[in-house]
């Protein structure tokens, strides 16, 4: 009887993980990641994502999943295999913590069609709203959906492609939903997201 509680006490007792470090994170992503990302994850190329203001758990998913071939991406699988679990713990609340700065929108053509979109989806083809998961303003959902206010369009454009043939496999979900859209409504869709607020 006293093995069971001692060993139930040690568990309860065990050490709670260690905060991230915004200071070893900066450092990582001046090393590793500025060349792309920015040094703060700002809005450097538009073929690359916006970093600032991201989820860090979201992060941590995409760095592990490029390491482990999961999300296919040669350049990232490079950068994300130099990486420990908690180098990309560090990095990604480092991103996180920057205030992400507000995007624009391109084609002003196709804003209604992406906010139609975006906001409603499109029913007789069971496309759902974008904002039932990534949230009426782009925010996202921590840990589970990612944010989208002011992302690259180019960037998000291409995802929505990559996943609509079929080349990016970490998102079931999205991969479905993605199939179901024709070019000009994925153009539509970033582009409408690149200006949300």
């Amino acid at each position: 009887m006293g093995l069971v509680f001692t060993a139930a006490a040690s568990a309860s007792e065990a050490p709670a993980p260690a905060k991230p470090d915004l200071n070893k994170g900066q450092a990582i992503s001046a090393q590793v990641c500025s060349a792309c990302h920015t040094a703060d994850g700002s809005r450097g190329s538009p073929a690359n994502p916006i970093l600032q203001g991201q989820h860090a758990d979201y992060l941590v998913k995409q760095l592990t999943e490029f390491k482990s071939g999961k999300r296919d991406n040669a350049v990232m699988k490079g950068m994300a295999s130099t990486l420990s679990d908690e180098d990309m713990k560090n990095v990604a609340a480092f991103y996180a913590s920057k205030q992400a700065k507000e995007g624009a929108s391109k084609d002003k053509t196709l804003v209604a069609l992406g906010e139609k979109i975006y906001r409603g989806g499109i029913a007789d083809r069971q496309i759902p709203a974008c904002a039932g998961c990534h949230s009426p303003n782009g925010a996202g959902i921590p840990a589970q959906y990612p944010r989208l206010s002011g992302q690259h369009s180019d960037y998000t454009e291409l995802q929505l492609n990559t996943f609509r043939a079929g080349k990016r496999g970490n998102s079931v979900q999205m991969a479905a939903i993605a199939a179901k859209m024709n070019d000009r409504e994925i153009k539509a869709v970033a582009d409408y997201i690149a200006g949300l607020r």
